[in-house]
């Protein structure tokens, strides 16, 4: 804010006496002319640039006392470190943020990996699943026909051991064989 008023108001209007040429007896004349013309170079003013050198502000050369430019000087050197600082931590900030986002993904390629590998996984094993069950309906199927074919063979079995130990009796052999036969057939 400073930087925008003239070197007319010093710091020695804000902290001192404002009106310095008041105390001698003075001719409005004899003021210096506060607005220049165009073609004339103004006092210069106080700058707010960012730059390394502290900024001063001119004070009126009727002072002999050096301590508002101190102040100054030393309110100016704070702010232009503080803004370093600023700088600093917002250049951290920055540096933090995108090794976060470095990380995030960092993290996204690896589950990406994990999730494709996990997924072929899990297609195998629903593949091989289903392998298991169509050979298990197999041999189910398979282990019906065996146990007909074992039934099958125990009734056939059973009857030829019926059939020797009915032929062994005398008495039965003439009727046995004639209904052994109509039963084969």
């Amino acid at each position: 804010m400073l930087s925008a008023c003239p070197a007319i108001f010093s710091s020695e209007m804000m902290f001192g006496n404002p009106f310095p040429d008041f105390e001698s007896e003075f001719t409005p004349w004899d003021l210096p002319d506060p607005f220049p013309a165009p073609n004339q170079s103004p006092i210069p003013a106080v700058s707010s640039s960012s730059s390394d050198e502290p900024n001063q502000i001119q004070t009126n050369s009727n002072s002999g006392s050096d301590e508002p430019n101190q102040t100054v000087s030393v309110i100016d050197e704070r702010k232009r470190r503080r803004m370093i600082s600023n700088r600093e931590s917002a250049r951290r900030s920055r540096m933090r943020k995108q090794k976060h986002l470095e990380n995030l993904r960092n993290q996204l390629n690896r589950l990406r990996m994990e999730n494709r590998e996990l997924s072929n996984r899990l297609r195998f094993a629903l593949h091989h699943c289903q392998r298991v069950r169509t050979d298990n309906d197999r041999l189910r199927s398979e282990h019906t026909i065996l146990r007909r074919r074992l039934s099958e063979i125990r009734q056939i079995l059973l009857y030829r051991q019926l059939q020797q130990v009915t032929s062994a009796w005398p008495c039965n052999s003439a009727v046995t064989n004639e209904q052994t036969s109509s039963l084969i057939t």
